[in-house]
């Protein structure tokens, strides 16, 4: 065997250094546990046990909601947990069963499953592995910003859309029968249905009622009693000791042992179904995971790189399949109970996953009396928290625009259902992104005295303008959708501009790009303006879309002396190419006494005379202008 020469290492001699290295950014919690405490295992080991107090009836509730067997919540709540434990980044982030999947998963599973649930399991299972690798292919693409495709008024219309069909899904099993429909409209008229042939069961409605009573009383008293734990257990107790099996409808036996680890049998057909359904749970899942991650990560003083927590998230979602569970995603409901307990890091995640291993091995039954009226209390009483009526009011108070996005994305999820409402919502936000740059804040700037640069005239009355010289600010890209829009607003503002108007210079520093449709339109607007006898300028470009200008010839045809570093630049080349100009500049003048208004040269133009006011905003303009 050749062996490199003196003073050559082997090509491989550093690879255990760098197998250490990569331990804590692939294994975070791994990489933690050489600083690991005796104390912080104390403190972990109780918030592990508190939490799968709440783990196992959500885990189960959230699984009769999405159309499974209850048993699936817990195999997918254990997947979830120590998959996050090997690969998550956050120290304390719950992951697990998720409300706001939950139509998503019984939109797709439901329908295909015929009533059989092992392939409903098997469905289920696949869509998970599915999203996950989908979210593990986005991370590797770095994609963690996709989704920036959902804003704020479009996540509260959807959440609240999303809250009030799974309200509308679980109010029948609350009264002790159940319905076919997958969205609002459809399960309300449903609910109607029942109640009026009598399908409501009185025992399931006590236990149902009472449950829900009992969790939301709790929760008033305090945070740290474990209501939903209290509420279902005593449900079950109820049934068994009542002997009430008959009457209400139970978990029944559970599988006893440990979950099986595989492949869901699902066949390419099915794959194929399931995909748009894949897509919208790991879009969904991701933007409410990096919400909860940043916001706790931000209160204990760490950072989340976005790509690693969408891999982590992948991953969580195929650990979760892989031992027959649902879709998983970060939980701004359980996570908060693990911080209250003192969780110190992901091995009291750990420990609850322990904890309902144990539970499925030694004492499966104790969950075959739970009735499913309880379960959907659990339910009912988790989404309440996702109804956001204050940010309804807040984007009333603030913004109206936006908050009639949010209703229709509402509507769209109430009236049509999850998938097809996510659908409408990532359309929605990015209508709302193009309609603004299609017609964005523009302005005409003057000189204000007393103040340093050139401002809105639309928001200083009093600025004096250059005469023969329009500065002109358009605050957006120029692209496809609005370069006709940019093209008109610049000729009627130069039709409308003062007499003797010779330069027009674009304030650009709010251009951040310009496309090849935009490119043919300045082309075309160099020669449009020389017609009118005006030179176009450019100020404040910045280098990366200077290059474009370059590379498509703009920069050629008008000359480098047409570029210029800042709006003060423009006007001294302006008056050094115009002397008979007349103009004074605030530095000139002398400073007004202490509180005494800016004062009005006499020297300067004003605006006048145009059919509209090319400064005055046409989407909400940006506040705090000086």
């Amino acid at each position: 065997m050749a062996h490199p020469g003196p003073g050559v290492a082997p090509a491989d001699a550093g690879w255990p250094r760098r197998l250490a290295a990569a331990v804590p950014v692939i294994f975070p919690t791994i990489g933690r546990l050489g600083a690991y405490s005796v104390g912080w295992f104390r403190d972990d080991l109780v918030a592990g046990l508190a939490l799968t107090a709440v783990l196992v009836p959500v885990g189960m509730g959230y699984a009769e909601a999405a159309g499974l067997p209850a048993i699936a919540g817990l195999y997918a709540t254990v997947g979830a947990l120590v998959a996050y434990f090997l690969v998550g980044p956050s120290r304390i982030l719950v992951f697990g069963p998720d409300s706001a999947l939950l139509p998503l998963v019984a939109a797709a599973v439901v329908p295909f499953a015929g009533g059989d649930p092992g392939r409903a399991i098997a469905l289920a299972a696949a869509l998970a592995i599915l999203a996950g690798v989908l979210c593990v292919a986005a991370a590797a693409a770095r994609l963690g910003f996709v989704t920036d495709l959902l804003s704020r008024p479009i996540r509260v219309g959807y959440m609240n859309g999303i809250a009030l069909t799974i309200l509308v899904g679980q109010l029948p099993k609350l009264l002790g029968f159940s319905v076919e429909a997958n969205d609002v409209a459809g399960g309300v008229v449903d609910l109607g249905r029942g109640l009026v042939a009598g399908s409501a069961v009185p025992a399931a409605i006590v236990v149902g009622g009472a449950s829900l009573a009992l969790i939301l009383g709790l929760r008033r008293v305090s945070r740290r009693i474990p209501g939903v734990l209290v509420a279902v257990v005593l449900a079950g107790l109820a049934v068994h000791l009542l002997g009430l099996g008959s009457e209400v409808r139970v978990v029944g036996e559970v599988p006893r042992g440990l979950p099986a680890v595989g492949i869901p049998q699902v066949s390419w057909s099915d794959l194929v179904a399931l995909f748009p359904t894949a897509l919208g749970i790991a879009l969904i899942s991701f933007a409410d995971t990096s919400v909860f991650s940043h916001a706790f990560a931000a209160r204990r003083g760490e950072r989340v790189d976005a790509d690693h927590e969408l891999a982590a998230l992948g991953i969580v979602n195929v650990g979760a399949g892989l031992v027959g569970g649902f879709a998983a995603s970060g939980s701004a409901t359980r996570t908060p109970v693990a911080e209250a307990a003192g969780a110190r890091t992901q091995v009291a995640s750990l420990t609850g996953a322990a904890a309902i291993l144990l539970l499925l091995v030694v004492l499966p039954d104790l969950l075959a009396p739970v009735p499913t009226a309880a379960l959907a209390a659990v339910v009912i009483a988790a989404i309440l928290g996702l109804f956001d009526l204050e940010g309804l009011r807040r984007l009333w108070r603030l913004r109206r625009s936006e908050l009639g996005l949010a209703l229709v994305a509402f509507l769209a999820v109430a009236l049509f259902g999850a998938l097809p409402g996510l659908g409408v919502a990532v359309g929605l936000s990015l209508l709302a992104f193009i309609r603004r740059a299609w017609r964005p804040h523009d302005a005409i700037l003057g000189r204000v005295a007393h103040y340093k640069g050139y401002h809105d005239i639309g928001r200083h009355p009093e600025a004096r303008l250059v005469p023969g010289l329009v500065l002109y600010r358009w605050d957006a890209p120029l692209f496809f959708a609005n370069a006709e829009a940019f093209r008109d607003c610049v000729i009627d503002l130069v039709d409308h501009a003062p007499p003797g108007t010779r330069w027009l210079a674009i304030a650009s520093e709010p251009i951040t790009d310009v496309d090849t449709t935009a490119a043919e339109m300045l082309d075309d607007l160099v020669t449009a303006l020389a017609r009118r006898g005006v030179e176009l300028h450019f100020a404040e470009l910045k280098g990366h879309v200077k290059d474009r200008l370059v590379t498509y010839g703009i920069h050629a045809r008008l000359g480098p002396d047409h570029f210029h570093p800042t709006i003060g630049s423009v006007v001294k080349a302006y008056l050094a190419a115009h002397p008979d100009v007349a103009w004074r500049d605030w530095e000139d003048e002398l400073a007004p006494p202490p509180g005494s208004p800016p004062s009005t040269p006499a020297d300067g133009v004003r605006w006048s005379g145009a059919a509209r006011q090319p400064g005055e905003p046409r989407v909400d303009p940006p506040a705090g202008e000086p």
